[in-house]
Order: structure tokens, then C-alpha cells, then sequence
């Protein structure tokens, strides 16, 4: 499935440096370019070791800069009225931070970096190294320095000793969240997404088969436009705080603490399928080969609760056909936004949904990351003052 063009429109210099993460980068500049960039590779000596320039220039389409020269090409991407919109280094080892830090030029990487922080150009910095390497009181001051001074730090993944390259889709989502104008900073969104899983006996639950893609969607979206995200579900999602749960209770009880202790949220987006019964659950296991009968217990509304005690700006999914008139009196009792959908999206990738606003409703059709897209610009348009 074709991603969005987030980036469509936007120059990115990956610049690379002697790291064996180098390898990584042909996929990396093809996620970008999916995503609508047009990249231009800069690389140390040291990377050139590792991976052929020939390969991120067959990768990206643009001839792969090693060496400065007369035309400073430093300055036409990254220096004053430069063309470029994000200098990004991945990866980065603790031999460049350390040189960025001290403001040492003597890599085309490095001139790149001092000058993007000089003009002020995004710097995106993917550090990879040892884990020994990564905890040297000097690289962590260092990484420290840098990200007072505006520089994001995209953090490792520590496994097998080493602190390995951010994953990916990390990384993009960190690029588009540089260059789309982050209209969220400073807002909180708290996202409720996918099934509940209520207790039958030791070995089986009810759900039902939502899929939490629309979350997900919602989540990664909140986050390119700069949001604080936390989402309450059972999965984990990229480059957002993820609160673990399965069943009702527990979603309720996150979100309750989250509202109450932890800051709260400007705009909660209730698109998980929270379970309406709870079975009394039987201890061990049912015996099978006969008939069984569930008495199943209503739960409260989360939705209503949230509304009712603390009041945020709320964005809500109704299920069904023929929902608008109920989603409409959904408006009168808090709800800013309601979208309806019908049975048939849950587990699809793309479907059709009706934004209901008192400003009248719009049909939405398209992938979820198109839909999750139209929901949050008429969120930042017109439901937060941003």
C-alpha cells in the first residue's frame, strides 16, 4: 500500500558516517522516497568503507556527495536560503557526535552539520555504536549538548550489546514530524484504540475484530504533527507512549489515571472497541462437547465519563448503518467530532466513514493513514486552537 506523501515537496540530506549500520541506509532513502522526498546523500570517508556510494546514488537518484568542492555544497543544501528542509545522519557514531558537539569540520558529514546548525535547518542525529561506546560519560554529554541546542536525537535500540539504529519507520516518522510544521506542539492526545479481551474462563475471551489499524493511524498521524501521544491498548506503536491493557476495566482504569494524575490530555479520540458486557468469568476451563451459556454484564460508557469529568476536546467513532441521526446527538452531549462506520472497516486497511461536526458532515473514504490524515487537520483547524 502506497504510504502518504508527507514528504512530497521536501529535500532530506542523509548524511552517513562509518558505522555498520551504513547498510541500512539504501532501505531507509527508499522509505523516504515513498513518502514523497527527494534525497541527496552525503557520506564520510569512513562510511565509503562500509557501503559503495554508487548504492546511494542508485537509491536516491542523485549523485552521492563525498568530498566538498568549489560548488560548497554544503552551503547550496544547508546554509543560508538552502535548498534543503532536514539534515539527517543516520547513522551517526560517537566519533561524529563528539566532533558535531565540538564544532569540528574535517568530513563533508560534519561541515554539513555545522552549517545546517548555523543556518537552522532541522538536524535529525540516529546515533548506532556499542553499548559500552554509547554510555562514555563523554557521548552522553555530548548527545546532551547537541540536544539543547535544537538537534533531535532519534535513540538506539539496545540489543546484543550494541545500541542498534532506530528501526525505519521510526526514523521517517521522526523526518515528517521535523518538516510538517508540528500544528499539535504542545497539545496532549490520548487515543483509546483496538479491541478489549474480557475473561471467559482461563483460556478464552470475548472481543470482537476490531484491528486497531484506525488507532494506529490516528497515533502516527497525532505524532508527525508534533503531539505529546499516549495510546491506551493492548499493542505497541511506534514513537508514542504505549499503556498496555486487555480488557475494559483496565482501559478505563489507564485513561482514569491518565486524566486524573498524569496531566490529562487536550484531545482524547475514543477509537477502541470497548467492550459493552463482561462475562462472568469461570475459573479454569469450560469443558467442551456441550452447550454453555454466558451471563454477560454491562459495562459503563468510558466515553461518557470522560466528558462528563474532565471535559476535553473528543473525537468519537459510532458503528453501525444508518448512525448519523444517534452520532448527531452525540454533539449535543460534548463530543466535538463523531465519525460513523460501518462493520465492514474493522480489519480493513481503508474504508468509508461520515465526519459528523455541528459544522455539518463530510464522507471520508480512503486507507486509514488518508482517513487519520482529514481528522486531525479539521482537529487542528478547527476544534484546538493551535
Amino acid at each position: 500500500m502506497t504510504p502518504l506523501q508527507t514528504l512530497s515537496g521536501k529535500q532530506i540530506v542523509v548524511a552517513v558516517t562509518g558505522s555498520i549500520a551504513a547498510v541500512e541506509v539504501v532501505k531507509l532513502i527508499h522509505s523516504l522516497r515513498r513518502c514523497g522526498a527527494e534525497v541527496q546523500p552525503v557520506m564520510s570517508a569512513a562510511a565509503t568503507g562500509i557501503i559503495s556510494p554508487e548504492a546511494l546514488t542508485y537509491a536516491s537518484g542523485r549523485q552521492t556527495i563525498t568530498a566538498l568542492s568549489g560548488s560548497v555544497e554544503h552551503v547550496l543544501f544547508c546554509g543560508d536560503g538552502g535548498s534543503a528542509d532536514l539534515l539527517l545522519i543516520a547513522p551517526c557514531t560517537a566519533n561524529t557526535i563528539g566532533k558535531i558537539a565540538c564544532g569540528i569540520d574535517d568530513t563533508p558529514v560534519t561541515t554539513f552539520a555545522t552549517t545546517a546548525l548555523g543556518s537552522g535547518i532541522p538536524l535529525i542525529i540516529v546515533p548506532a555504536m556499542h553499548h559500552s561506546m554509547y554510555r562514555h560519560p563523554a557521548v552522553v554529554a555530548n548527545i546532551q549538548r547537541i540536544r539543547e541546542w535544537g538537534v533531535g536525537i532519534i535513540d538506539p535500540v539496545i540489543e546484543e550489546g550494541k545500541a542498534k539504529i532506530a528501526g525505519n519507520e521510526e526514523v521517517v516518522l521522526h523526518c515528517e514530524r521535523a518538516v510538517l510544521g508540528q500544528p499539535l506542539q504542545g497539545k496532549r492526545v490520548l487515543i483509546t484504540s483496538g479491541p478489549c479481551r474480557e475473561r471467559v474462563d482461563d483460556v478464552r475471551v470475548l472481543t470482537t475484530r476490531s484491528s486497531g489499524l484506525m488507532g494506529r493511524s490516528l497515533a502516527l498521524q497525532a505524532f508527525r504533527l508534533g503531539a505529546d501521544v499516549t495510546v491506551v491498548h493492548a499493542d505497541v506503536f511506534p514513537c508514542v507512549k504505549n499503556v498496555k491493557v486487555e480488557s475494559a476495566a483496565g482501559m478505563r482504569a489507564a485513561v482514569g489515571q491518565i486524566f486524573s494524575d498524569d496531566g490529562g490530555a487536550d484531545l482524547y479520540i475514543s477509537a477502541a472497541a470497548i467492550s459493552d458486557f463482561t462475562p462472568k468469568a469461570v475459573q479454569g476451563k469450560i469443558p467442551s462437547g456441550q452447550p454453555v451459556s454466558l451471563d454477560l454484564v454491562p459495562l459503563p460508557k468510558l466515553l461518557d465519563e470522560v466528558v462528563r469529568r474532565w471535559g476535553p476536546v473528543v473525537i468519537a467513532f459510532k458503528l453501525g448503518t444508518g448512525q448519523e441521526k444517534k452520532a448527531r446527538a452525540m454533539l449535543h452531549k460534548g463530543i466535538a467530532m463523531v465519525l460513523v462506520n460501518t462493520p465492514e472497516t474493522m480489519g480493513s486497511r481503508s474504508g468509508e466513514y461520515r465526519q459528523i461536526t455541528p459544522e455539518g458532515t463530510i464522507l471520508l473514504k480512503g486507507t486509514k493513514d488518508q482517513i487519520a490524515a482529514a481528522v486531525l487537520d479539521t482537529a487542528c483547524r478547527t476544534l484546538i486552537n493551535t
